[in-house]
């Protein structure tokens, strides 16, 4: 069984960029489907699916997957990265598929089968106040889920000031600039999980994103003032460039922590897992280089009690989703999924896609991911370009600060 071609669709069904592959084989009828979405360069992924790893997967043993995604990864010579790690994602991840489907079998009977009936999910609560997202949070749990991530203030999160006439700047041209207050951050953060413990039941699994937006001495700050509220976890509390600040924060606090989320070389998660800095890990599987690199991350954390959490958002196609899910139904160290309900539309485009209900997913027992991109469909949802772009977080004097 050889693959045949490789077809690379960019497509928009609810305002995010995303990116998928259809690997051919030149067995009638046998394709599958593989994500590489990175929303924010996926020009830049679509070139080198297109340009690099077609060419070089275009009749190979489509069965042979380790072989592929190894010879993949060390035929540029320099490797990872998050544009090559998706394109190397969006083509192995189809290669699992197809083998799924020539099998008669769900991915992840092929690694072993289940460890669980279904997998945990977690939904976001977000609002201008904490009242707002508390009532956000109550109609949550009245349908069942129970682990419920607290935020104020959306993406650029609270603390957002209009700029001063020297930074304004700064923002002027491109995607623009979001400016915020770290220092109001800290004290709100910390109103809000008052607000929002003390409006849900005790067993109520509350949880809550940095977004890396504080210097790192108020994260170990913010992580201690949180205590009290019995956090599920902590979600990135420093940048990659930060990690040595792990270790201030596990030896002065009991939060659990997350992290991963922009990770996209195995070199910089082994420290922290080794020496257990960090409870649950967070990476975007086609980042990180797709299904092969997520197992063995996941073996690897199991050893030293580190549970997966893989990135779900909306900047994920449903292939992904699924990919997630199957990786969640089969992992004895699954922690919890992230979850973003789906539009109408991208029900439409990707058939099949996993279903939420009373707080968890589950997996459908269809072979391979069990969900299909309609071809036909994808002409109606061309991608925008300006959609991938994203304001620049600035302090109030302009300075910028990571994502």
């Amino acid at each position: 069984m050889r693959i045949a071609d490789v077809v690379t669709y960019t497509v928009q069904p609810a305002g995010i960029p995303l990116v998928v592959a259809k690997v051919v084989t030149d067995q009638p009828g046998l394709h599958g489907w593989g994500c590489g979405t990175f929303t924010q360069r996926f020009r830049a992924v679509e070139a080198a699916i297109d340009r690099h790893l077609k060419p070089f997967a275009v009749g190979r043993d489509a069965s042979a997957i380790t072989d592929f995604w190894h010879g993949a990864m060390h035929n540029g010579y320099w490797r990872n990265g998050p544009v090559l790690n998706n394109a190397v994602s969006a083509v192995e991840m189809a290669l699992w598929d197809i083998k799924g489907k020539a099998a008669g079998l769900p991915c992840y009977q092929l690694w072993g089968g289940r460890s669980r009936g279904s997998a945990a999910v977690y939904v976001h609560a977000n609002g201008r106040e904490p009242r707002e997202v508390l009532e956000q949070a109550q109609e949550f749990w009245a349908r069942g889920f129970r682990h419920i991530r607290c935020q104020l203030g959306g993406y650029e999160g609270v603390g957002a000031r209009s700029a001063s006439a020297a930074a304004g700047a700064f923002g002027a041209g491109g995607s623009g600039s979001a400016f915020f207050d770290p220092a109001e951050k800290l004290r709100a953060v910390v109103d809000l999980f008052a607000t929002v413990r003390a409006g849900l039941p005790p067993e109520a699994e509350l949880l809550h994103d940095i977004h890396e937006r504080l210097p790192p001495i108020d994260a170990v700050r913010l992580a201690k003032a949180l205590e009290p509220y019995r956090l599920f976890f902590l979600e990135d509390p420093v940048a990659p460039e930060d990690l040595g600040y792990f270790r201030m924060l596990r030896a002065q606090c009991a939060v659990p922590l997350a992290m991963g989320e922009l990770f996209a070389h195995p070199l910089e998660v082994e420290p922290l897992v080794r020496e257990r800095l960090f409870d649950f890990v967070r990476v975007h599987v086609s980042t990180y280089g797709g299904v092969s690199a997520a197992l063995k991350l996941a073996h690897l954390c199991a050893a030293f009690g580190v549970r997966t959490a893989w990135h779900g958002p909306r900047d994920l196609s449903p292939i992904g989703v699924a990919a997630n899910v199957h990786l969640d139904v089969h992992l004895e160290n699954f922690g919890i999924q992230e979850w973003a309900f789906r539009s109408p539309a991208e029900e439409e485009l990707f058939p099949g896609l996993p279903q939420v209900g009373a707080g968890a997913v589950d997996v459908s027992e269809r072979p391979g991911w069990g969900v299909e991109m309609d071809e036909r469909l994808a002409p109606r949802f061309p991608c925008d370009d300006a959609a991938s772009r994203r304001p620049v977080p600035r302090l109030a004097d302009g300075t910028s600060r990571p994502y």
